[in-house]
């Protein structure tokens, strides 16, 4: 009798790890079977030109006398002004900004009493609406400097050459966005022909930044420089493997 249930004990005990080990099995492979995805990229790019543009034209201008520095200045402005006008760039939307004076003898850190005391600085912001136009006449920037106005880059505005700008992304984001979503899905179902798998639905989805890049992509050129620039957006895809 006491060996009977000792018998029993024991198929009862082995039955129960059995069942253990059939449920960790089971449990296992659904396991992986969740984690089966495969994650992939879509690319859309669209060449793209500039629709605006800003022209920065920083003048200087110098003298011992304060009123004839600022005169110099005026007739500077002026010049601009009628050289924009004699190439047909309109400046209507043009804005004179970032005046300054600076007065040699208020620094005292100055040595010697050479140069001029009065240093006036300011600049005329050219915008565009017609960029290839503003980028034509921006070639001819001599013509000023034969004229007598000095120019000068740096500060707020850089290198003071033109600046074009791209303002209609959002009209390309719908179909950019669907574009590089399908490319992502192409590949994601050449991965399970590969794999001898199927694609099911999207565990998870970044549709990624869009970037404005330059169409010529080398060491010095900016995004900003160019009048021709590559519009990128990039969309990462996780698709379950079934």
């Amino acid at each position: 009798m006491e060996n009977g249930r000792g018998v029993l004990g024991s198929l009862i005990l082995a039955a129960g790890i059995a069942l253990a080990g059939f449920l960790a099995a089971n449990g296992f492979v659904a396991a992986r079977g969740a984690d089966r995805f495969v994650t992939v990229k879509g690319i859309s790019e669209r060449d793209v030109v500039a629709d605006v543009a800003v022209w920065p034209l920083r003048v200087v201008a110098s003298e011992n006398d304060l009123a004839r520095a600022n005169a110099q200045i005026e007739a500077s402005i002026g010049q601009i002004r009628a050289f924009l006008a004699r190439h047909q760039l309109d400046a209507s939307q043009s804005r004179v900004s970032g005046f300054s004076v600076t007065d040699a003898q208020a620094n005292q850190y100055r040595s010697g009493d050479g140069g001029n005391r009065f240093v006036i600085n300011q600049t005329l912001v050219v915008r565009s609406a017609e960029p290839a136009k503003l980028l034509e006449v921006s070639a001819k920037v001599g013509e000023l400097v034969a004229a007598g106005v000095v120019l000068s880059s740096g500060g707020e505005y850089g290198g003071g050459g033109p600046t074009f700008i791209f303002t209609k992304l959002s009209d390309l984001k719908p179909e950019m966005i669907a574009e590089a979503t399908a490319r992502a899905r192409e590949a994601a179902e050449q991965f399970a022909r590969d794999s001898g798998s199927r694609i099911g639905g999207i565990r998870r989805a970044n549709q990624g930044t869009f970037e404005i890049l330059p169409r010529d992509r080398a060491q010095g050129i900016t995004e900003e420089g160019q009048l021709e620039k590559t519009v990128r957006v990039v969309s990462t895809i996780d698709y379950v493997l079934e």
